[in-house]
């Protein structure tokens, strides 16, 4: 039986992975022709098309990519390969944008255009399996088959065995202070293809292109030294990558064994839970750290008794407390409020009188997907309360919305029953706990 492009693919990336496991210190240097693989190149476009991203400095949409009959998605992969393969690629400035954080603070996102992510993504299927075999078991984050509930329950199992005193740490811009040459050397100890190399270069030293006040602002470039820009493809996998370098010095020392302290990672997300006090493995975190020039956000990065005090991780808020029915203390795991606040504004927004002049139907899609996506991740732990209150709260909202469509007056409730809601198509939010009988608590 013929394989389809997809089982190739798989294929590839599982003679990757099992080699570099099976080899630790095996560098590979033969990895440029399976990029400009037009089935590859192909899968990657899927995959970037999917997560449906903002256009670039080109201002190219997909929309407007696939409409163009001459130069559409197929015309502009066949270029890329042709590019890749003479070796004539050269990455476009990477548009930045400013996100809103919830502390009022803004994130800096770096938008490359759909051709540079295409290669991006050509890349990180090639180079991602060799990667994943060198990364720890306590690293949760941008991982095949692995997500933030894996690492809560990392975290609710230790806080059971007594690791309840934690430092909650922040690092200060992480993706903004990654020096290049560091970052470069620890790529080359797995990779010495020098095209896969070059091309891993020229992202990072891809211009950023801003427009502030109407004006556009260049910078980065071939001058830049330090950052990976969030937004980038490539980016997580790399930032990950570096971080690493910590995973692999605490798991070699055994600070876990000697501090009594387990380190528990999610991308740049870090807490370590320890049973020993905190000194000691507070000191040896500030020590490597330094030695990757990277630095804590002493404001936000605190100590606390995680029987005494809860913190949060992941959009979760985690602190023991005492069980009602036996007495016993257990792992309280529930939605932050920051992260109500934030699904609750976006609700707002989707239910808005403003979008009253929508179609009903691309109103309820978008709201559906908003609220269907945050409830599959926080539907987690002891969350069935977080998750009761944001049904009705999207109930109450998406009813208001109805009587402002169909200018109903004092008559919400008897003309849009809850019932009604969901027959029309409204996404139900789950109340049931994730698990209904929690281990830790009985």
């Amino acid at each position: 039986m013929l394989k389809t492009s997809e089982e190739k693919i798989r294929e590839l990336q599982r003679k990757l992975y099992q080699k570099a496991k099976l080899e630790p210190k095996y560098r590979f240097y033969s990895l440029y022709d399976k990029v400009y693989r037009s089935d590859i190149l192909s899968h990657a476009y899927q995959k970037v098309k999917a997560n449906r991203g903002a256009p670039g400095v080109d201002g190219v949409s997909f929309g407007e990519l696939e409409a163009d009959e001459g130069k559409g998605a197929k015309a502009m992969l066949a270029e890329l390969e042709r590019e890749l393969k003479e070796k004539k690629y050269r990455p476009q400035a990477v548009r930045r944008v400013m996100i809103p954080k919830p502390n009022g603070d803004l994130r800096p996102l770096g938008i490359p255009t759909i051709r540079d992510r295409v290669a991006q993504m050509a890349v990180k299927i090639v180079i991602e399996p060799i990667f994943e075999a060198d990364f720890q078991d306590h690293s949760y984050g941008y991982r095949p088959k692995r997500r933030a509930h894996d690492a809560m329950g990392d975290i609710t199992h230790h806080l059971i065995r007594g690791y309840t005193e934690v430092i909650d740490a922040d690092l200060s811009k992480y993706f903004d202070s990654i020096p290049h040459d560091k970052l470069m050397r620890v790529v080359a100890e797995r990779i010495v293809d020098r095209e896969i190399l070059h091309l891993m270069k020229s992202w990072l030293k891809a211009p950023v292109v801003e427009d502030r006040d109407g004006k556009s602002k260049t910078g980065g470039g071939k001058r830049s030294t330090r950052g990976t820009p969030q937004g980038g493809v490539i980016s997580p996998l790399l930032s990950n990558l570096y971080l690493n370098l910590l995973d692999r010095i605490w798991v070699r020392k055994e600070h876990q064994k000697r501090y009594g302290a387990r380190l528990i990672r999610y991308a740049d997300d870090l807490v370590i839970l320890c049973r020993k006090g905190t000194d000691g493995a507070f000191g040896e975190l500030r020590r490597i750290l330094e030695r990757l020039n990277l630095d804590l956000n002493e404001k936000k990065t605190r100590v606390l008794d995680a029987n005494r005090e809860g913190f949060k991780f992941l959009g979760f808020r985690i602190q023991k407390v005492v069980s009602g029915r036996t007495g016993k203390r257990y792992p309280l795991v529930r939605v932050s409020g920051e992260a109500m606040g934030r699904i609750r504004e976006k609700v707002r927004k989707l239910t808005s009188r403003e979008r009253t002049i929508l179609p009903l139907e691309q109103v309820m899609e978008k709201l559906n997907e908003t609220i269907e996506g945050w409830s599959n991740y926080f539907h987690y732990g002891h969350t069935s309360p977080d998750l009761s209150n944001m049904r009705g709260f999207v109930e109450e909202r998406f009813r208001g919305h109805l009587c402002r469509r169909y200018k109903v007056r004092g008559q919400g409730y008897r003309r849009f029953p809850w019932k009604l809601l969901y027959e029309m198509g409204l996404y139900k939010i789950p109340k049931t706990p994730a698990w209904r009988v929690p281990a830790h608590a009985l």
